[in-house]
């Protein structure tokens, strides 16, 4: 019973936010407490909501510091040369924008925090999804399944936790997995190309003068006061007016004064904004780097590297309390809704392990494996990560399934390494689960309803994920 009703509840949510029929906090809140009086254990929800509140209050914490110092970083400077870059590669042409949109994610999800990523790919790419009416949910998709893959580094999450459950070392599970997940890589890069031409031909080519004004060229977006989408709703108006916003034909310009306008109207972070502080660049890059170093190396935990590095990064740059104030402010909506949502998710989670749910689920799952899969345990394994990643959180796949589904290979023949390389495959998908608390960061900032992002992005998601598994079998890796 209890294996029933947890799938129906995942299911109830899911198709609830998908019809828009719910919100995502409304919904990680009451369908679970709904649930919970169905499985008869209401009178112990408030258990489990403690309990899972209290296993992701870290993650709360260092998603709320992060937000801030990375806002920060963005409102001085810090990342206009990597903004500079990817612009100059993209220009006003849709395909580069999508395919820049995923090899900036790739780069930045080398720091390992999904977060992170998601801040810094939408402040930079947000404005000419915008201002060239593109679909903003294929830079949440594609950022998303970028990020999926690169998750996988050993200090991402994923792959610690598979080498914790199993005992092995991490650079053995990773080392040998790198070419199959290169080759996922290859297929954001390839799936970014066909959607990309997709954009182009519904959009037409601008060039980047046409689009933005040359003294707007690094526009960041994301990070502050001023990143409204009523503002950009009022600029993509104006843009049809003059013709230089994606017509069909995309070939309208428009002229400087319109243009001006409308970046008034758009009021995007310029790189003459008052913010800026190039004499501290340096010391905001060391700073940064250092966070990042100290992270990887596990020197503190991840809350307390973001709590004191938010904390220097405001006394520094803006020492003077009423700019300290305005900075925080700026970036308040951002922290208030992605941790709100993630103590939403909070009890959805403690309901799901509270209950027995999770438990009932992955052992009626294993239990279903036919017997003539047993030498295909790996296989079994990396098929079972796709759905099982985003339906729970990684840490019940990797601490509650895969010891299971490790045992049950090893009576089979089947290595545990192989196992735990295979349960990796699952990642591409699992970054827009929403039980994980960064893609509230990523659909929050590029203003995407959930749902929109989910119908989008699962079915490329599951075939990142099949390509990833294709690649370890065929190079013998799983």
């Amino acid at each position: 019973m209890l294996t029933i009703l947890g799938f129906t509840m995942i299911a109830t949510f899911l198709v609830l936010i998908m019809l828009k029929k719910m919100s995502p906090i409304a919904a990680l809140v009451l369908i679970p407490a709904l649930f919970c009086v169905f499985v008869g254990k209401g009178a112990k929800l408030g258990d489990y909501v403690i309990d899972g509140v209290t296993s992701l209050a870290p993650t709360a914490a260092m998603l709320m510091f992060a937000i801030v110092y990375f806002g920060v970083m963005i409102d001085v400077g810090l990342f206009d040369p990597i903004v500079r870059g990817i612009l100059k590669f993209c220009k006003a042409d849709p395909l580069r924008i999508v395919v820049g949109t995923a090899v900036l994610a790739a780069i930045v999800s080398l720091d390992g925090d999904g977060s992170t990523t998601f801040m810094i790919t939408v402040s930079a790419m947000y404005p000419l999804y915008k201002r060239l009416k593109m679909s903003l949910v294929v830079m949440t998709g594609v950022a998303a399944m970028a990020n999926g893959v690169m998750n996988t580094l050993p200090w991402g999450g994923p792959t610690a936790r598979a080498a914790t459950a199993l005992k092995l070392d991490a650079s053995d599970i990773f080392v040998p997995m790198i070419p199959a997940l290169a080759v996922g890589l290859l297929g954001v890069l390839a799936l970014s190309y066909v959607l990309g031409r997709r954009e182009r031909k519904r959009l037409g080519v601008l060039t980047l003068d046409e689009v933005l004004e040359p003294e707007t060229e690094t526009v960041l977006v994301g990070a502050g006061a001023g990143a409204s989408g009523d503002g950009a709703a009022a600029l993509a108006k104006k843009a049809a007016r003059t013709g230089g916003s994606g017509s069909g034909s995309g070939t309208g310009s428009g002229t400087d004064a319109d243009l001006s306008e409308a970046d008034d109207d758009f009021q995007g972070l310029d790189p003459h904004r008052a913010t800026l502080r190039p004499k501290l660049y340096w010391f905001n890059a060391l700073l940064t780097v250092t966070l990042l170093t100290a992270m990887i190396m596990e020197w503190l935990p991840i809350p307390v590297l973001f709590l004191l590095g938010a904390a220097l990064a405001l006394t520094v740059n803006f020492p003077h309390m009423p700019d300290q104030r305005a900075r925080l402010g700026a970036h308040a909506e951002n922290v208030l809704n992605v941790s709100g949502m993630v103590f939403a998710a909070a009890v959805f989670t403690g309901v799901l392990q509270g209950t027995g749910m999770v438990d009932h689920m992955s052992k009626w799952l294993v239990s279903n494996i036919p017997d003539g899969m047993g030498p295909h345990m790996a296989l079994v394994t990396g098929v079972l990560s796709i759905p099982l990643t985003y339906f729970m959180s990684n840490d019940g796949f990797y601490f509650g399934v895969l010891p299971v589904l490790a045992e049950a290979g090893q009576a089979h023949g089947v290595s545990s390494l192989e196992i735990a390389r295979a349960s990796l495959v699952g990642q591409p998908l699992h970054m827009s689960s929403p039980l994980v608390p960064a893609v509230y960061v990523l659909v929050g900032m590029a203003k995407v309803e959930f749902g929109d992002h989910t119908r989008f992005v699962v079915k490329w998601a599951a075939l990142t994920s099949l390509v990833v598994l294709g690649a370890g079998i065929l190079f013998g890796i799983i």
